[in-house]
């Protein structure tokens, strides 16, 4: 028996897709009623200064099963996304881009390798792309690094069309710009059964993208190595800045000790030629050592204190809801 009270929840954040939401809600509308899904339709507007919130809310009133939460100011996919995950209420939640390249034809798909073959995270591949060269490259770099660290073999982390069991979501926080690397965040909290399928990308319909720009490659990569060190260290950063610090500590100390006691010999030995302690780079090296490792010790406490401490890291303004429990 199914706990969950519908088969589906669809999430797709937006920023100014005017042109594209009224297309794709009667797409998916069509896609749900040929496969008598029950199923929502959580639409999480990321600050949009068009007619976006206005067109989501008049389908409201003609289908209830459209939902909304929106932002005061634009927050990003990673905010709209986690907002969203809280929210859904379906057996099997799937994310799409707004802007009409994922399709709502490959629901059916993904919905069925959730449910069926039991695996907890579904990541689409867009095998043929139609974006420009300055994106592609990039993002087969950034995929083939993630690929590397995280041992998942996906193609395509950062692609939008995604299913997950509801556990997954509820048991995932999504910041920054960690929304490309949800496969590893999952991976790293226990859900490990995690498969790709080919998915059909479309061209770009309407206007231009929204979530793009150099910086989000650069962020990306940041972000990755963010989820790597708190998936390990996050609960206990002293293991990580003690073990660090302490190495540094003893390498200071003892190369110190050294130099004070090869001092205190050559003068036991009668040598009229010692050098200074000061004229010796070892003595440098040694003093720069204990001060690194005494911050990485100051530094493993203070994140000790915050991690036991710490408090709601996704707020948002959030001006309205319709559909939505708060």
């Amino acid at each position: 028996m199914n706990p969950y009270s519908l088969d589906i929840s669809i999430v797709i954040p937006f920023l100014n897709e005017e042109e594209s939401i009224p297309e794709l809600i009667i797409w998916i509308e069509k896609v749900m009623n040929e496969n008598s899904y029950s199923y929502e339709i959580l639409f999480i507007d990321d600050g949009s200064n068009d007619s976006s919130w206005k067109l989501v809310c008049q389908n409201r009133e003609r289908n209830p099963a459209i939902k909304a939460i929106k932002f005061r100011r634009n927050y990003g996919k990673s905010a709209a996304l986690n907002v969203g995950f809280h929210a859904v209420k379906g057996r099997v939640v799937i994310t799409m881009d707004a802007d009409m390249q994922d399709s709502p034809d490959e629901i059916p798909g993904l919905y069925k390798l959730i449910t069926e073959d039991g695996f907890d995270l579904v990541s689409g591949w867009k095998k043929v792309r139609f974006d420009p060269i300055s994106k592609t490259i990039p993002t087969k770099f950034f995929n083939a690094v993630t690929r590397k660290i995280s041992g998942i073999p996906l193609h395509d982390f950062n692609c939008g069309l995604k299913a997950y069991k509801n556990e997954v979501v509820k048991s995932i926080e999504v910041y920054n710009e960690m929304h490309r690397y949800i496969p590893v965040i999952a991976k790293w909290a226990g859900f490990k059964n995690i498969a790709e399928k080919v998915v059909q990308h479309r061209a770009r319909k309407y206007g231009s993208t929204k979530f793009g720009g150099i910086s989000r490659f650069i962020n990306g990569f940041l972000d990755l190595l963010t989820i790597f060190f708190v998936s390990k260290f996050g609960k206990r950063p002293m293991h990580f800045f003690g073990v660090w610090g302490t190495v540094m500590f003893i390498f200071g100390f003892f190369g110190a000790l050294y130099i004070g006691l090869e001092k205190i010999y050559l003068i036991y030995q009668g040598n009229t030629e010692i050098r200074n302690i000061t004229d010796q780079p070892l003595f440098f090296l040694c003093l720069v050592a204990l001060i690194v490792g005494s911050q990485l010790f100051l530094a493993g406490f203070i994140g000790e204190m915050i991690s036991r401490n710490a408090t709601e890291r996704n707020v948002y303004g959030i001006t309205q809801r319709i559909g939505v429990d708060e």
